[in-house]
This record gives structure tokens, C-alpha cells and sequence, in this order.
């Protein structure tokens, strides 16, 4: 394979992820959650396990989108600039030691809103143009 086409192919593998990355992220939690808005803090400590305690009281469900969705790479590089790999490290040396345990993996973007729709404690990322009546922006995570 010539030099060109090799960085064709490469540049074709890549565009959607480029594409990709200005997707416009924002943190929702259940509407009956009782919170109105979260620091970047507080959703990282959420998110890396730290607390389990939304600011309303009730037990914080995180709730993860799949690996092979762009939306989470862009998450935790939005929120504590960690690729994939790190975030995955973190957790195998949290899970190793028995401290806690990671957010709950949805299976599909449309399972995670479900999730986040249907648990009260429940807190997720999506892009901004899924929000609806059943979910509330608590923190802006794109631009």
C-alpha cells in the first residue's frame, strides 16, 4: 500500500471521531432529583467514585455509555482530560482494592437515557439535542 493511500485510509478512519469531538456534552440528572446544578468537582468526585451523594441527599446512580460510544472518551477527556485507557486503569486499581465501584455501563445511549429517565439518583452525560422533559442539565460539559 503506497504512503497516500495509507494516510487516506487513516484520515477516513478518523473523520468520525473528529466529527465527533465537538459534540455539544452535557451532565443531566433525573428531574426528580431535586438538583439544580453540580461544580465540575462535585461530578468528578461522582464519576471517579469519590461520592456516592448527590447534593440533594439521595444515593447518586452514575451511569456510564458504552466504550464504543465517542460521547464517553469525550466525557472523561472533558472532565479530568483522561483518555479511555487511564479512566479503565483507574478503575481496575479501585476495583482491585475493593473501595468502590464504577458507574453502571449502560448498554446504548438511548439504555443510558433510559436509565437516567427512570432512576431518581440517576446521573449521566449525553449530547445536548437528547435532553428532554424527564432528564435536567445540571452542568454544560461542551464548549
Amino acid at each position: 500500500m503506497t504512503r497516500c493511500a495509507r494516510l487516506l485510509l487513516l484520515l477516513a478512519l478518523l473523520l468520525p471521531a473528529w466529527a465527533r469531538a465537538d459534540a455539544d456534552l452535557v451532565l443531566v440528572v433525573n428531574a426528580k432529583s431535586g438538583v439544580d446544578r453540580l461544580t465540575q468537582e462535585e461530578a468528578v468526585n461522582i464519576f471517579m467514585g469519590r461520592y456516592r451523594q448527590l447534593p440533594s441527599g439521595i444515593p447518586a446512580v452514575p451511569i456510564d455509555q458504552p466504550d464504543t460510544q465517542p460521547e464517553k472518551a469525550l466525557f472523561y477527556r472533558l472532565l479530568v482530560n483522561k483518555d479511555l485507557a487511564e479512566i479503565n486503569a483507574y478503575w481496575a486499581r479501585l476495583l482491585f482494592s475493593g473501595r468502590t465501584s464504577p458507574p453502571h455501563q449502560a448498554k446504548s445511549a438511548a439504555e443510558a437515557l433510559d436509565l437516567l429517565a427512570r432512576q431518581r439518583g440517576a446521573i449521566g452525560y449525553i449530547e445536548r439535542s437528547q435532553v428532554d422533559a424527564r432528564v435536567k442539565i445540571v452542568l454544560d460539559l461542551g464548549r
